[in-house]
């Protein structure tokens, strides 16, 4: 079962909204061939605050992809696209219900 998730808040810099959701759209790409991330999400929460949600079964998988391809790249990208470095949270999952998951 999904316990482990982490969300990420991310500000664009003025102008780079665009950029910023160019780059999370390309980010599930390299989600999809992450085997210990089940469930990630890239958010829009205002024009220019974006967000980024994934759930793992373990802490082993939560390491993995904070140490992964995608974590690299976001903070490669940070300076360019981002008005403060992204503030990412630890989180643990009380319940889910996938729908997806239930009927395959």
């Amino acid at each position: 079962m999904v316990k482990f998730a982490l969300f990420a808040r991310l500000e664009a810099k003025p102008g780079k909204e665009a950029a910023v959701q160019q780059f999370l759209e390309a980010g599930l790409a390299m989600a999809r061939e992450e085997k210990t991330t089940p469930i990630w999400f890239a958010l829009r929460l205002s024009p220019t605050t974006f967000g980024v949600f994934d759930a793992f079964e373990d802490e082993a998988g939560r390491q993995a992809h904070l140490s992964g391809p995608i974590a690299q790249a976001l903070m490669a990208q940070a300076p360019e696209l981002f008005a403060a470095p992204p503030s990412i949270e630890p989180i643990e999952v009380l319940g889910l219900k996938n729908v997806a998951a239930a009927a395959a």
